[in-house]
């Protein structure tokens, strides 16, 4: 790679330590039958080692230059078949099937990546990444650390998440100015029975303000009028299929069953009276989302659906 000059504004940071490449390798775990797919090869100090010990390598690299520099590092050698290079945008394309992700990713893509990678299917095995340190520590932060957050929720519910170690900004070329940290993720399969947009609506607005109360935290009329609206939408398909099931009920001779479980809107009616009886009736008026675990938002998230209140 010499002579080139490396865009640290799009997350050209080249991993050049040796030791650490093969700790990466090491803790990957890698397979001979391996598929691996790797973000950002650079100049390929981590994909020639992967080469060496997989099946194949799919490399993802947006930058012409430096596929043109990873293709004549193996050029007329025994790793070149078990090397493809898809060249754009990983997070404009469809993900291939692999059995595991190693990477050194730039971190301007970290979070939309880690969630496509979550939200893939076949399920993967792991995926050893790359992140700066602060987002690596946003990912593995518990209930009621400084770091816990939307991002550590939302991927805790999805996978497990180990860190495994820190990099020096010394150990790249050039210097980030931030320090980098090593990270597992493992897939939960199955996953959790639950619609994720729903799921991430409400975590978006418990985190808003992390430090308020949800009864609080609910209070903002633009999530009133949301929520309002969804309600309203959930109320008019009830009632629009339970009118469809009155003309079979009628030919049964049930039809008492089924104008009980009509759900009707009353003209006095208050989304925000609403949104408060489902915060107290469920024991979280006063809890406050910096100490809520996945259990606690899991059934929140059932108290509200179970009245009629979705998030997506």
């Amino acid at each position: 790679a010499v002579g080139i000059l490396f865009n640290t504004g799009a997350g050209q940071h080249i991993l050049k330590n040796p030791l650490v490449v093969n700790s990466i390798i090491d803790k990957a775990a890698l397979r001979r039958t391996d598929v691996i797919l790797e973000v950002g090869p650079g100049t390929g100090n981590l994909t020639v080692k992967m080469l060496e010990k997989v099946k194949k390598v799919i490399a993802c690299e947006i930058d012409p230059r430096l596929v043109g520099e990873l293709q004549k590092r193996v050029q007329g050698t025994c790793l070149a078949n078990k090397l493809e290079i898809k060249v754009g945008d990983i997070l404009k394309t469809d993900l291939p099937f692999f059995d595991a992700c190693v990477a050194n990713l730039p971190y301007q893509i970290s979070s939309p990546f880690v969630f496509k990678l979550l939200l893939h299917r076949p399920f993967f095995r792991c995926a050893i990444l790359m992140f700066q340190r602060e987002f690596a520590l946003r990912l593995v932060a518990k209930p009621g650390t400084k770091l816990y957050c939307r991002l550590s929720v939302n991927t805790q519910l999805l996978a497990r998440v180990d860190h495994l170690m820190k990099v020096g900004k010394n150990n790249f070329r050039p210097p980030p100015k931030v320090e980098s940290s090593v990270v597992r993720i493992e897939p939960k399969n199955p996953p959790p029975p639950i619609n994720f947009q729903e799921w991430d609506g409400l975590v978006r607005i418990a985190f808003v303000r992390k430090n308020k109360t949800l009864s609080a935290a609910f209070k903002s009329s633009a999530v009133e009028q949301l929520l309002d609206h969804n309600y309203r939408i959930h109320c008019s398909l009830h009632n629009t299929v339970s009118s469809f099931l009155i003309y079979y009920v009628l030919f049964l001779c049930t039809v008492t069953y089924i104008l009980t479980s009509l759900r009707e809107i009353p003209e006095n009616f208050k989304i925000a009276e609403k949104i408060q009886t489902v915060l107290k009736d469920t024991g979280y008026s006063e809890k406050r989302a910096r100490s809520m675990d996945i259990d606690d938002f899991i059934r929140l998230l059932h108290g509200f659906n179970s009245e009629g209140i979705h998030f997506s």
